[in-house]
């Protein structure tokens, strides 16, 4: 069985039956609100129990019963749905964690402080997420939940979302390596292959992630590629 810290149990009682599963608790909970998780992915074993704890699983019989079927994926879909997911103390406090660091990555890439344009540095969001003391939800969307503390934290900073356009002009050995490097921070807009190899485009991406942008850029082609910023938002 895995670390008690690494899975939930799924708890569903129909009638004087019980059944569990162990389940990974935040892609169950994702899975419950409607999102697009694979059950497998949900659960930690295809084991379908009458008590996860001690072990015990429910029999075949008793399954074809209640849900027609011995498929163990299906049977745990449907305590997944229809079922409660137990989280311990620690679970959850390590969920929220979890979606906090989300949130500060989120905000630190994709803002800037509105009087300098300059990113803000994850510590600086952290000390602030501090002192505004929202409630994170350990299952809601970050993206959601950090829009929501980017509202909170225009209170204490002036601060906003913004976006960086820059065109990037590639020489023939280094085109392949800067091409594939960008769709990882941003939406290439455009792009033109020229006759010699080279490659031309350009990149929208969070300003927050032009400095770390600019940097791997330098290390992968030793300097060799023009890179200029052609607009902001």
């Amino acid at each position: 069985m895995s670390n008690e810290n690494e899975y939930s149990i799924a708890r569903l009682a129909l009638g004087s039956e019980r059944f569990e599963i162990l389940v990974n608790p935040e892609k169950a909970w994702q899975m419950k609100q409607g999102a697009k998780v694979e059950v497998k992915d949900a659960m930690i074993n295809d084991i379908i129990y009458k008590d996860a704890k001690k072990g015990l699983r429910a029999s075949k019989d008793v399954l074809q019963k209640f849900f027609k079927t011995l498929d163990p994926y299906e049977v745990g879909r449907q305590i997944i749905m229809r079922g409660e997911i137990q989280l311990t103390t620690q679970q959850r406090r390590e969920l929220v964690e979890n979606k906090r660091r989300q949130i500060i990555t989120f905000i630190a890439r994709n803002c800037v402080d509105a009087k300098t344009g300059l990113p803000i540095p994850p510590t600086r969001v952290e000390n602030l997420l501090n002192e505004v003391r929202i409630s994170i939800d350990p299952f809601k969307d970050s993206e959601a939940q950090a829009l929501e503390v980017i509202k909170l934290l225009k209170t204490k900073i002036p601060i906003k979302i913004s976006k960086v356009m820059l065109e990037v002009k590639a020489p023939s050995q280094y085109a392949n390596k800067v091409y594939s490097l960008l769709p990882r921070y941003g939406e290439v807009l455009r792009s033109q292959w020229l006759n010699d190899g080279s490659w031309r485009g350009e990149v929208e991406i969070p300003a927050g992630l032009q400095l770390e942008l600019l940097d791997k850029i330098n290390k992968i082609t030793h300097g060799g590629v023009e890179v200029k910023v052609t607009g902001k938002s």
